[in-house]
């Protein structure tokens, strides 16, 4: 079995990457939107500070708000914090990963908190953030292309997926959690960028912009790669690999992770259509962090008797 801290660290580095692109996306959609000074501008900028935990604050312009989202050090939601904590953890197992995912990440972490970025955000923040996401792909697309697909890439993913489900969570419960979704069909465009979802959402319903279609796209496409539904179909499986040889009904990450993508696959759609999704919503999110806790007391901090030989 891997060390204990060498998971907690992989696992950790994959969730604070995933934490970092998706809130660089979101705000880069946000000020996007707010060239264009309507309703969906101020309705955006509402529901990028609830999805990222961004304090409440009235008289904060949606650019103020991206620069504190982009480089607080004191938030763990904001860009800086979380590329800062996954270099921390990739730095602590460097011999786990490749020298081409350190470097993308390490590159990154210093553009970002280099001298002049705060400058080269003020002088174009959605290009600076459109750059950030990029650099987050090339660092996952060396992680998968160079890692060996063994126990440590599948605690990196695991920790990519359980975090993609509670963000995606968040964004959903930020739309749709007490009224029907974004009313105007330039919120709607603009929600489906923010999870990267907009090609993929008019291939499968053309240009029918309905929002429970959205809803339901970004909750159950099993092929879309950010729905709900598909990542907690990886959960699982990176979850079954990780836990092969032990009893499946002792093993609670693996029981958990399987109950709630099966949640997922046999959901009642009528129920969701009559009575919103707030409810599941609030359910996958108290399983996520189910999952994650019993991620950590199985692997991470598992008993003493488990860790030695008799």
């Amino acid at each position: 079995m891997m060390l204990a801290r060498v998971a907690d660290s992989l696992y950790w580095i994959g969730r604070y990457v995933e934490r970092a692109e998706h809130h660089a996306r979101l705000l880069g959609v946000m000020l996007s939107v707010t060239v264009d000074r309507s309703e969906a501008a101020a309705q955006a900028a509402r529901i990028v500070q609830a999805a990222t935990g961004a304090p409440q604050e009235s008289h904060m312009s949606p650019l103020g708000l991206a620069h504190a989202v982009t480089f607080d050090r004191e938030a763990s939601a904001s860009v800086v914090a979380s590329l800062a904590l996954a270099r921390e953890n990739a730095r602590q197992v460097r011999d786990q990963i490749t020298s081409e995912t350190w470097e993308r990440l390490n590159l990154l972490y210093l553009r970002v908190t280099g001298a002049r970025a705060v400058q080269a955000f003020a002088e174009d923040s959605p290009s600076f953030l459109s750059e950030v996401v990029a650099d987050l792909h090339l660092f996952r697309g060396a992680a998968d292309a160079t890692m060996s697909h063994g126990e440590g890439w599948r605690f990196m993913q695991t920790g990519v997926h359980l975090e993609r489900a509670l963000l995606l969570v968040r964004l959903l419960k930020a739309c749709f959690g007490a009224v029907d979704g974004p009313e105007d069909p330039l919120s709607r465009i603009s929600l489906l960028r923010m999870a990267c979802a907009v090609e993929p959402y008019l291939r499968a319903y053309t240009a029918d912009l309905n929002a429970r279609f959205i809803l339901e796209f970004l909750l159950f496409d099993e092929d879309f790669p950010r729905s709900i539904r598909h990542a907690t179909t990886q959960i699982h499986q990176h979850v079954a690999h990780l836990a092969r040889g032990r009893d499946a009904s002792q093993c609670a990450p693996l029981r958990l992770a399987g109950r709630l993508n099966a949640r997922l696959v046999y959901v009642d759609m009528a129920a969701i259509a009559d009575g919103g999704a707030a409810d599941l919503l609030s359910e996958v999110e108290r399983e996520c962090r189910e999952i994650h806790q019993a991620m950590h007391d199985t692997f991470v901090a598992y008993p003493l008797e488990m860790r030695l030989p008799a």
